[in-house]
């Protein structure tokens, strides 16, 4: 088994876990669509509690990959909804999980399709 599929297998994995209602195809595509950044530890997980992080991925994620266009304020409370969904003492909040969850919620699962 790849280091890659070791990881969509964790992802997957943890998504049941989590009762995130996530297909694997869903994860497998998020994840791949991450490309090496999966492999680093402070990568692949996203802060809940840095504003950095939520800046980013605000900025770089639903406006940058998915296009949204709502507020910044819309786009934190969608980003809060998610770390709740994935729970707040849940220190591992794999960041394949995190979008997929977003694209979900926006209705964006197609930016993963080739």
């Amino acid at each position: 088994m790849s280091k890659f599929e070791e990881k969509v297998e964790l992802y997957i994995k943890k998504s049941k876990e989590l009762d995130l209602g996530l297909s694997d195809d869903l994860i497998t595509m998020a994840t791949a669509a991450l490309g090496p950044s999966i492999y680093r530890k402070d990568a692949e997980i996203v802060s809940c509690s840095q504003e950095s992080e939520i800046n980013t991925v605000i900025n770089s994620f639903l406006k940058g990959k998915l296009g949204l266009n709502e507020s910044d304020d819309k786009l934190k409370e969608a980003i809060m909804e998610v770390c709740e969904k994935m729970g707040k003492s849940n220190p591992n909040k794999f960041r394949a999980l995190f979008y997929a969850l977003l694209a979900k919620k926006f209705g964006k699962e197609s930016v993963y399709n080739a």
